[in-house]
C-alpha cells in the first residue's frame, strides 16, 4: 500500500497503489520492476540518506520524495543548489523532453503518470529569488558564528563573552552592527574583561572583526537582522491539504558554501529546540532535504559534529525527518550515518582502489539481497535506477532492492522567471519578510546611555566654592589610593556628612565612555531595532 502522488488526491496511481496514504511509492523493484518500493510515513522521521555520483539521478529522487511528503500532507524544506529544483512549482508536460523516457518508465513500473505542480513557497538568503530568510546574531549563538567565521580556538573564546556581556547587560544582538559595537567595547576595556574573563587578546578582536567583514563582503549580513523568521511560516499546507514545499535558492548563496552549511545547521538547530515533543507520529510534522551534505562536515570541530549527531539523534521525536543528499556516504560521519534508516544509494564509480574500498564500505550497510551482491548493484545501475532499503514494519531496514525510481509529477529543471515571480505574488507570506524591520537594540542602546553620560558627566561650571574643590580633590586622591592631607588648606569647616563618590560598575557605562569616540561621527546613521526574543524568551 503506497501514497498517491502529489499530482492528484484520490486516483490510483498504478496496480496496488491505493489512497490510504500509508507511504510514500518511491519506484518498483524487483523482477521486472514490478514490486512497489514505498517508505512509510510511519517511519518518514527516521531521518535517510540519498547518495550517488554525480549525474546519476539524485535530484529527480528527492523531487519524488518531496512530491510523496506534499501529498501526504507534510510540509518539505529543501535547497535548489543548481536552480534545477524550482520547476516543481510547474506542472510536467508531455512536450517536455523527458516525457517518452518517463512514460516508458512509468509503465515498466506500472504507474498511471499524471502531471501537476506542488504547492511551492520560494526563499532566498538574499531576497532576490523569494522571501528573505533572516536570523539573529543571538539566535545564530557563538558556536555557529564561530564555524561561519573559521575562528580559532581563542578567538572563539573571545565571541562568547561577547555573548555573555551582552547577555548579562540587557543589550539584544540582532545584527552584524550590534555584535561589532560589542566587540569594540572589549578591545578598548579588555584588561578589566580579562580579570573577569580570562585574558582577551586585542589581536582576538581584531581578527573577528576582519572576518565579519568577509563575510559582509560575501553578503552574508543580509541573514542577520529582523523579521527573524518563524518556524511556523515552514510548516503550512494549502487548500487541497498538501504540504508546503520550501524551496531555498542556494545557486548563489553556495559561492559560500560555510554560509550555506552553518545556515541550514542553524534551522535544524531552531527546530530541534523550539518544536514540542510528539513521540511517534503517523506521519512527520516535516521533513528537511539536506543537499551537499558533505560541506556540513567539511573540516568541522568535534563540537559541531557532537551537536549535529545530538539533533539528527533527538529530533526526530519532534516528528522531523532528515534526508541528507550527497555524493559518498562516506561523506557524513559514522555516528550519524548509522540513524538514517530510510536509504537511496545511486551508481558510486568506482575508478581507483580508494573508490572501490569506499563502494564495499557502503554495500555493507545494507541488508543483504539473495538475488543479487550489493556492491555490484551499486557499482552498476543506471541513471534513474538506485539500490534502495527503506524502513519495514517495528522499524527494521527493509531488504535491499533494485528499484527503477518512479518519474516526478512536477517539472524537472529551472523555472522560468516569469512563473516564479506569480507564484511569489501568490504565497500567503508576501510582504511579511520583504522589508527589514530596524529595532532598537544593542547599538542604539548604547548610543542612548552614551548620550546620558555626556550630559551627566560633562564640564563643571565655574561657580564651584572652595569647599567643593576641597573635597573633589579628597575625593580624587582617595579613589587613587593616595594619602591626602588638605586640613591645613580648608577655610572653613565643612559641615554634614562627606558625599559619596560617584561611581558605577556597570559594563555599560564603562562602555558608554569608549563606545562614544567609536561612533560620535555616525549619529545619523542609527536604527531603530527591538529587544531580542532569545535573551527574553521571546521575540
Amino acid at each position: 500500500m503506497v501514497i498517491l502522488f502529489c499530482e492528484t488526491s484520490d486516483r490510483l496511481q498504478g496496480a496496488g497503489v491505493t489512497s490510504n496514504q500509508t507511504g510514500i511509492f518511491v519506484g518498483g523493484g524487483g523482477e521486472g520492476y514490478g514490486v512497489p518500493q514505498q517508505l512509510l510515513l510511519k517511519y518518514g522521521n527516521r531521518h535517510g540518506l540519498i547518495a550517488g555520483a554525480t549525474g546519476t539521478g539524485k535530484t529527480v529522487t528527492l523531487q519524488v520524495m518531496a512530491e510523496g511528503f506534499s501529498a501526504a500532507g507534510v510540509p518539505v524544506f529543501l535547497s535548489d543548489v543548481k536552480g534545477d529544483v524550482a520547476g516543481m512549482a510547474a506542472a510536467g508536460s508531455a512536450n517536455g523532453k523527458l516525457h517518452d523516457a518517463f512514460s516508458k518508465r512509468a509503465a515498466t513500473i506500472g504507474l498511471d503518470l499524471v502531471y501537476d505542480a506542488c504547492p511551492v513557497t520560494f526563499w532566498d538568503l538574499f531576497g532576490e529569488q523569494g522571501h528573505p530568510i533572516r536570523a539573529t546574531v543571538s539566535e545564530m549563538g557563538p558556536l555557529l558564528l564561530s564555524r561561519l567565521l573559521e575562528l580559532t580556538e581563542a578567538q572563539e573564546g573571545v565571541l562568547n563573552v561577547a555573548f555573555r556581556l551582552a547577555d548579562e547587560e540587557g543589550l539584544p544582538l540582532l545584527d552584524l552592527k550590534d555584535l561589532q559595537a560589542m566587540l569594540v567595547f572589549i578591545g578598548e576595556n579588555s584588561d578589566a574583561i580579562s580579570t573577569r574573563y580570562g585574558l582577551v587578546a586585542t589581536s582576538s578582536i581584531g581578527a573577528i572583526q576582519r572576518r565579519l567583514l568577509v563575510l559582509e563582503n560575501e553578503g552574508g549580513a543580509r541573514l542577520f537582522g529582523e523579521p527573524a523568521l518563524q518556524l511556523s511560516d515552514l510548516m503550512l499546507t494549502d487548500d487541497r491539504g498538501r504540504g508546503r514545499v520550501n524551496i531555498l535558492a542556494a545557486d548563489r548563496l553556495m559561492q559560500s558554501p560555510r554560509l550555506y552549511a552553518t545556515f541550514l545547521l542553524w534551522l535544524l538547530s531552531e527546530l530541534f529546540e523550539e518544536l514540542p515533543e510528539v513521540g511517534d507520529p503517523d506521519k512527520p510534522r516535516l521533513v528537511f532535504f539536506f543537499d551537499e551534505a558533505h560541506l556540513l562536515f567539511n573540516d568541522a570541530p568535534k563540537a559541531l559534529v557532537q551537536k549535529v549527531e545530538q539533533v539528527a539523534r533527538l529530533i526526530r521525536s519532534k516528528g522531523v525527518g532528515i534526508y541528507f543528499i550527497t555524493q559518498n556516504p562516506q561523506d557524513v560521519p559514522e555516528t550519524i550515518l548509522g540513524q538514517l534508516g530510510n536509504r537511496v544509494q545511486h551508481a558510486l564509480r568506482a575508478f581507483t582502489a580508494k573508490d572501490q574500498q569506499a563502494l564495499k564500505q557502503a554495500a555493507q550497510t545494507y541488508r543483504p539481497n539473495p538475488r543479487f551482491a550489493t556492491d555490484e548493484a551499486i557499482r552498476d545501475v543506471g541513471t534513474g535506477e538506485a539500490v534502495t532499503s527503506f524502513l519495514e514494519a517495528k522499524g527494521v531496514p527493509g531488504i535491499v532492492e533494485r528499484t527503477l525510481i518512479r518519474p516526478p509529477a512536477s517539472q524537472v529543471g529551472p523555472l522560468d522567471p516569469d512563473v516564479r515571480a506569480q507564484i511569489m505574488a501568490g504565497s500567503p507570506l508576501r510582504g511579511k519578510y520583504d522589508r527589514v524591520v530596524d529595532r532598537e537594540s544593542a547599538y542604539e542602546i548604547l548610543r542612548a546611555r552614551t548620550t546620558a553620560a555626556e550630559h551627566t558627566d560633562g564640564p563643571q561650571t565655574p561657580s564651584r566654592s572652595p569647599e567643593m574643590r576641597i573635597e573633589e580633590t579628597e575625593l580624587r586622591e582617595f579613589n587613587k589610593a593616595r594619602r591626602y592631607d588638605g586640613g591645613a588648606a580648608r577655610t572653613t569647616p565643612r559641615e554634614g556628612p562627606k558625599p559619596a563618590a560617584r561611581r558605577s560598575d556597570s559594563v555599560t557605562d564603562a562602555f558608554a565612555k569608549s563606545f562614544a569616540r567609536q561612533i560620535g561621527s555616525r549619529t545619523g546613521q542609527a536604527l531603530v531595532r527591538g529587544v531580542l526574543g532569545t535573551l527574553f524568551g521571546k521575540r
